[in-house]
């Protein structure tokens, strides 16, 4: 095997080892924060694989390996977003609407002063 294979393995299992246990460790109340962090670093990946895969001299294997690194990279941040959408929508307070009454037959009837 090539040393620079090697090492870069070597980087990238660390970097998921490390990851994972960041992750893992992570309170409940900043799980939001973090996945808008995740989207960031997803965004970032994007523009690295757009710049790799669009340069004209790449053999096949790097064109083929980027197209894919944009494709999940994007799948990412979509869903991330949507996620982070739908769990900030959860800390939003809700308003009860009064409930709509006609003008018919249905309509509240006054109340009588009580006598007393």
């Amino acid at each position: 095997m090539d040393a620079n294979l090697e090492s870069n393995l070597f980087v990238f299992a660390l970097a998921a080892f490390l990851g994972y246990e960041v992750v893992r460790r992570v309170s409940p109340q900043l799980h939001t924060p973090l996945m808008s962090l995740t989207n960031a670093i997803s965004a970032i990946s994007v523009v690295g694989a757009i710049a790799v895969t669009g340069v004209s001299h790449n053999p096949a294997l790097v064109v083929v390996l980027g197209s894919i690194a944009i494709t999940a990279a994007m799948i990412n941040v979509v869903g991330g977003f949507l996620m982070t959408d739908r769990m900030l929508k959860m800390f939003k307070k809700r308003t009860v609407k009064p409930p709509a009454h006609s003008a018919g037959e249905n309509s509240p009837k006054p109340q009588e002063p009580s006598r007393g």
